[in-house]
């Protein structure tokens, strides 16, 4: 994708000095008269100049930039319209409309292809192909809100990672009430407690509130979550009559139900990790288990 960006970025700019520059030339290759019309190639080309410079931006992170490919997709789509309306009623000469399409449809397919890789990543899903990351890659990849990888965090200390549902999720909402309660829990084991979630870093504050002190990890791609072995859940994870009986009950608790914020079929789980391995996990059978610190605890190795 990168990759992709870069060379869109660099054939706007290249396009941009030509028209800017030598703008009789520009227009004589449409086919039209190139008499009068400097000024209006010039503006197409700073345009294409802002477009090129969009796209550079972009580049660094595209899948955080998707707005700028999205933008430019809408255009590429109504030059695409306005071409083919235009050859159909005979507006345009035959090598301009030829120009439109080249210039555009070149890029269509690409860009589309960047939109859904950045849909299915805001959504937590990871590309099929894509293999899970080592612990140890993972750990030394991911970083802590407070600034350190997991791997460093875990060298000292043994680390209490507690791996999120979907911050809409009924039973998020119930964890999150009880997290200072877990949080303590932790210290008094001499453990830090991590929470990881899948939206962009930084979003997950409007959910913490109050409780955005506890050290986090952003994982909007679900890599992580993979990595410790934590799937996608089925039916019966979801909607099982065991989740029906938790729901209900933490309902009745005023716990209620928000909108859909990350993938609402990635599991839960709770793993103890020190020095880039495993010491005790809870994964999830249901969408509705909790973390618990003491079973977790009590079952790591003497």
């Amino acid at each position: 994708m990168p990759l992709v960006l870069c060379a869109a970025g660099l054939y706007c700019t290249v396009f941009a000095v030509w028209t800017i520059g030598w703008p009789a030339k520009a227009y004589a290759l449409t086919g039209c008269n190139a008499t009068g019309h400097d000024v209006l190639v010039q503006i197409i080309g700073l345009f294409y100049l802002v477009f090129g410079c969009s796209f550079f931006l972009a580049s660094r992170d595209p899948i955080r930039h998707w707005r700028i490919v999205l933008l430019c997709t809408i255009k590429i789509a109504a030059v695409v319209l306005a071409a083919l309306y235009t050859w159909w009623h005979s507006i345009l000469p035959d090598p301009l409309i030829v120009l439109l399409l080249i210039d555009d449809v070149l890029w269509l397919v690409p860009f589309l292809m960047i939109l859904w890789t950045a849909l299915q990543a805001n959504l937590g899903r990871p590309p099929l192909y894509q293999e899970p990351l080592s612990l140890e890659k993972a750990a030394s990849q991911y970083v802590l809100s407070s600034g350190e990888t997991l791997s460093a965090a875990a060298e000292s200390q043994e680390v209490v990672l507690v791996f999120l549902r979907h911050f809409g999720c009924t039973f998020t909402r119930q964890l999150l009430r009880s997290l200072e309660m877990i949080e303590q829990q932790a210290k008094d084991r001499n453990a830090r407690l991590v929470l990881v979630h899948m939206l962009q870093s930084g979003k997950e504050t409007a959910y913490l509130g109050d409780r955005s002190g506890v050290a986090r990890i952003a994982d909007p791609y679900c890599e992580l979550y993979r990595s410790f072995g934590l799937g996608k859940a089925g039916f019966w994870e979801l909607f099982g009559p065991r989740v029906w009986l938790r729901g209900m009950l933490a309902l009745f608790r005023g716990c209620g139900v928000g909108h859909l914020a990350g993938d609402g079929l990635q599991m839960p789980g709770v793993f103890l990790f020190h020095r880039n391995q495993i010491i005790a996990s809870q994964p999830a059978r249901s969408a509705a288990d909790l973390p618990d610190l003491e079973l977790l605890f009590s079952s790591r190795p003497a």
